[in-house]
C-alpha cells in the first residue's frame, strides 16, 4: 500500500522522490532485474509504497491524483531507468483504471480503484486478439449472456501484465449479429477465475524482464455485476479515454529513455579517446549528439503539450496520436545513433544502451503502431481540411 507520508507531499517534493528513487534505487537495479529476469519484488514493493500505481487515480480512491501534466512529468524521470519497470504498473494507471473511472458503476470504482491505487490489484487490458490487434472492432472473443452472469470463450495475446494480473479488463463480443464496434462489450474478470489460463511469452525482443503474455477463456463465468458500467454494445468506446491516456503516458516514456540514452552516450564518449583526443571532440559525434538533443526537447514540448490540453478538459486525440508517433519514432533514432558511437561496448558488455535499444524499439508497435498512427492521422487531417480548410485539433484562431 501506499505509505501514508506519500500523500501528503506537494508534487514537488513527489518529483523529486520519484527522481531520486530513479537515481538511487531503480538505475542500480537493472542488472539484478536482467539477471533475475523479472522486476525483483522488492523494487515492485517499493513502487507500490511511494505510489506509483496510483498517480492518475483520484484520492478518493487512495490515489495520488496527480494531473496528466504532473504525470508526465513524473514519467521523464521514472523512464530514465529502464521502461521494463513501468510495464508492471502501466496498466494499472492508465487503460484500466480510466476506464473504470469514466464508465465504471460506483460498485466498479469502489470496488476496484482502492486496491489498485495501492498496488494491492494489479490489472490487465485484455483486448488484442490474433487476428484483432490495431483492428480491434473485428475481435471474435465472445460473452454470452446465461442468466445473471456471461460466459466468456477466446484467447488474447500480446497482453501487458497478463502473468502477473489479479484481474483483466476483457473486450468480448456480446452481439454476435453486429461485427463492429458496436457489438462489443466490457467486463472485469477475475485471473483466476475458472477457465482462465495466462501464460508468458518464451522469447521476446526488448522488455525481456516483463513479457507480454496470452491469455485464454474457456467457458469463464462472470457476474453481471462485471459488466463495465452495467451496458453493453460501448466497450472499444469505454476503452478510448484509457487508450489515450497510455499513449500519452508511452510518449513520455519515450522522451524518458532518450534523456538516459544520450546522457549515457555523452558520458561515454567523453570518456573515450580515440586519434589522440575524446571522441566528444570529433564534429561528427558533436552533430549526432546535438541532433538528438534537439529531437528530444521536441518530444518533450510535444508532450507537456498535450498534456495540459488534457488538464484544459479536452483530449487532443491527435496530437497525442501525433506525439506517440513522434516520440516513438524519435528514441528508436536517438537509440541506433547512441549504439553507433558506443561503437564495440554497443555489441558486447553490460552497457544499458543496447538494452534500452531493445525495449524502445518495441514502443513504436505499443499503443498503435506508427504506420497505423501516420494512416489515422492523414485519414483526419483529409476530413477536416474538407469540412474547414483547417488541420486537426489546430492550433488556428
Amino acid at each position: 500500500m501506499i505509505d501514508p507520508r506519500v500523500s501528503s507531499h506537494d508534487f514537488d517534493t513527489y518529483l523529486k522522490l520519484i527522481a531520486d528513487f530513479t537515481t538511487d534505487e531503480l538505475i542500480p537495479g537493472e542488472n539484478e532485474m536482467v539477471a533475475a529476469a523479472a522486476v525483483p519484488d522488492r523494487l515492485v514493493a517499493s513502487m507500490a509504497e511511494l505510489g506509483l500505481f496510483g498517480i492518475s487515480i483520484p484520492r478518493r480512491y487512495g490515489g495520488l491524483e496527480w494531473s496528466m501534466t504532473q504525470q508526465v512529468r513524473l514519467t521523464f524521470e521514472f523512464t530514465r531507468a529502464s521502461c521494463v519497470y513501468r510495464s508492471r504498473f502501466s496498466t494499472v494507471i492508465g487503460l484500466c483504471s480510466q476506464a473504470i473511472l469514466d464508465h465504471g458503476t460506483d460498485e466498479q470504482r469502489d470496488r476496484m480503484l482502492a486496491p489498485m491505487a495501492a498496488g494491492e490489484l494489479v490489472t490487465a487490458f485484455a483486448l488484442t486478439e490474433e487476428a484483432a490487434g490495431s483492428d480491434a472492432a473485428h475481435l471474435i472473443t465472445r460473452a454470452t449472456r446465461d442468466g445473471d452472469a456471461y460466459v466468456i470463450d477466446g484467447d488474447k495475446r500480446y497482453i501487458t501484465n497478463a502473468g502477473w494480473a489479479d484481474a483483466f479488463l476483457v473486450f468480448a463480443r456480446t452481439n454476435a449479429n453486429e461485427q463492429g464496434a458496436a457489438g462489443v462489450s466490457a467486463f472485469i474478470v477475475d485471473a483466476h477465475a475458472p477457465g482462465v489460463t495466462a501464460t508468458s511469452a518464451t522469447r521476446m525482443n526488448g522488455h525481456a524482464e516483463a513479457p507480454v503474455g496470452e491469455i485464454r477463456f474457456d467457458n469463464v463465468r462472470t457476474s453481471e455485476r462485471n459488466l463495465l458500467g452495467g451496458v453493453e454494445g460501448r466497450g472499444l468506446t469505454m476503452a478510448l479515454r484509457g487508450i489515450n491516456h497510455a499513449r500519452l503516458h508511452v510518449a513520455a516514456t519515450c522522451v524518458g529513455q532518450a534523456t538516459r540514452m544520450l546522457e549515457e552516450t555523452t558520458a561515454h564518449v567523453t570518456g573515450r579517446s580515440q586519434f589522440g583526443a575524446p571522441l566528444a571532440d570529433l564534429g561528427a559525434v558533436q552533430a549526432v549528439l546535438g541532433a538528438g538533443y534537439a529531437e528530444l526537447e521536441a518530444g518533450r514540448a510535444l508532450v507537456l503539450d498535450c498534456a495540459a490540453a488534457f488538464d484544459a478538459g479536452s483530449i487532443p486525440r491527435h496530437r497525442i496520436a501525433a506525439a506517440k508517433l513522434y516520440c516513438s519514432e524519435m528514441a528508436s533514432r536517438v537509440a541506433d545513433n547512441c549504439l553507433q558511437l558506443l561503437g564495440g561496448a554497443g555489441i558486447v558488455g553490460d552497457h544499458p544502451v543496447p538494452r534500452m535499444w531493445r525495449d524502445v524499439r518495441a514502443l513504436r508497435i505499443y499503443e498503435g503502431s506508427s504506420p497505423v498512427h501516420e494512416r489515422n492521422l492523414a485519414k483526419a487531417m483529409i476530413k477536416q481540411v474538407a469540412t474547414d480548410g483547417t488541420l486537426p485539433d489546430t492550433f488556428r484562431v
